[in-house]
């Protein structure tokens, strides 16, 4: 069984990240994976894509612990076709954030307690076992064939490890009594490094990161890469300053911060500063917001830099306040603000990936196993969104349903449907028979089959 050729898996496309028989490999994996109706594990993958008896079965599990290629080569290869596609000018918007994948076995590599916020509310805080992926993804526009959707195409992962489970031996942590790694990365630490891969991959073009409040802090502030602007919040604790004075020429340092108004509070019951409203329309922002704004350094974070800050209250008075804040001084508030909920696509591409594809099924765990399958889901969500900007929006089709009128947009569900409804038609394009009855009972058998993930 092989793909649709429209979504154009080619060799050359990807000649310096794999070599040919690595890529048959790939190929296979990537159609087994859109094609599969049930978990993804490697063994299903190998089934669905019908190469049962083509060679041992232990080439595809070695493909992830053994085979001699580098995960960053296909996410840059993949990076710069969606760039391609999607933002051929201006500055790139991207979008990170972590998701945890639920596992079973303590001789799981990089497993660990991780806090699961699907399953945790503000009075009970629920931890689960598994791993934790920081991922970096592309927004792209909003698309004429679905201008209310929104997607987010994963660019680049990594898996975080806690600090417990290290090697036996090392020297111990004095505040936590255990073992000290000295390669361990927090969260803001990977999310850096991939921003620094990306910003390396795309030297020409300026690039604007959106994140939430937990990578906010200095790891990340003080850390970004060259032509890489950032928004986040300011923690609810923390401390704004008024920009440093002017040298006096007096001997000694200058200042690096100047005086530290009243906080948040002070600020938003400020009558010299009235609040103005800002009207969204959105994906993730359908709300009327009241917004005061102002120029200072977040100094425990970002140490000097001038920061624009946007402050935000709920004009029903049902969620806090927030700040806001952008390392570049020419964004107005709307535009911050606007920027920020694009980030929501982030968190729609963990739900498609784990509902539909199948991101957390993998049960590999081997190091280089573990590191290599899950950036391996997030690889078929990408390709199939790029396929049916492409051509696949053509050829969608929604079923007959008499109570379910008024659908005129896909959804990211319809994309693999469509996906499999294409390849199954051009498979079996010898076998259609020509009588309209027997037509018609293979067409609801390919539509059962292409809907069954």
């Amino acid at each position: 069984m092989d793909l649709t050729p429209t979504l154009l898996l080619r060799p050359h496309d990807f000649h310096s990240a794999f070599t040919q028989p690595t890529f048959r490999t790939f190929v296979d994996l990537v159609t087994g994976w859109v094609l599969s109706g049930r978990r993804r594990f490697i063994t299903e993958c190998v089934f669905s894509a019908g190469r049962i008896g083509q060679g041992h079965w232990c080439r595809y599990h070695r493909f992830f612990s053994h085979a001699a290629w580098s995960l960053d080569t296909p996410c840059m290869l993949l990076a710069r076709s969606f760039v391609a596609r999607f933002v051929p000018t201006g500055p790139i918007l991207l979008g990170g954030d972590d998701t945890p994948c639920r596992k079973r076995g303590l001789t799981l590599f990089g497993a660990g307690m991780r806090h699961d916020p699907l399953m945790s509310s503000k009075a009970l805080k629920v931890f689960s076992w598994g791993h934790d992926w920081v991922v970096l993804f592309l927004p792209p526009p909003a698309p004429k064939w679905a201008p209310s959707k929104v997607f987010a195409l994963p660019v680049g992962c990594r898996l975080y490890k806690n600090r417990q489970g290290l090697a036996k031996g090392r020297p111990k942590d004095k505040a936590t009594r255990r073992p000290a790694d000295p390669n361990h990365r927090t969260r803001p630490q990977l999310l850096v490094e991939l921003l620094a891969l990306f910003a390396a991959w795309f030297p020409d073009r300026p690039v604007v990161v959106s994140a939430d409040s937990a990578y906010g802090g200095q790891s990340v502030l003080r850390k970004l890469p060259p032509r890489v602007d950032f928004i986040s919040h300011v923690h609810p604790k923390g401390v704004l300053y008024t920009p440093p004075p002017p040298p006096t020429g007096r001997q000694g340092a200058p200042r690096k911060k100047g005086r530290r108004p009243p906080g948040l509070e002070a600020w938003a019951d400020d009558p010299n500063q009235p609040w103005r409203e800002l009207k969204f329309d959105q994906f993730g922002l359908h709300t009327t917001p009241r917004i005061k704004t102002r120029q200072a350094p977040y100094y425990t974070a970002g140490k000097g830099r001038l920061l624009t800050i946007v402050l935000t209250r709920d004009a029903q008075g049902q969620r806090p306040d927030h700040r806001f804040y952008r390392t570049r001084l020419d964004w107005d508030a709307r535009t911050i603000l606007s920027t920020y909920a694009c980030r929501w696509g982030v968190e729609v591409a963990f739900e498609n990936g784990k509902q539909l594809l199948g991101l957390a099924d993998p049960a590999n765990r081997l190091p280089r196993a573990v590191e290599r399958t899950a950036p391996m889901a997030l690889a078929p969500p990408g390709l199939i969104v790029a396929w049916f900007d492409r051509e696949g929006h053509r050829q969608v089709r929604f079923p007959e349903k008499p109570w379910y009128r008024h659908k005129h947009e896909p959804s990211f569900a319809d994309m693999p449907t469509t996906l499999r409804r294409l390849t199954w038609r051009e498979n079996l394009t010898r076998l259609r028979p020509q009588d309209g009855v027997a037509e018609k009972q293979l067409e609801q058998l390919l539509e059962m089959a292409c809907r069954a993930g």
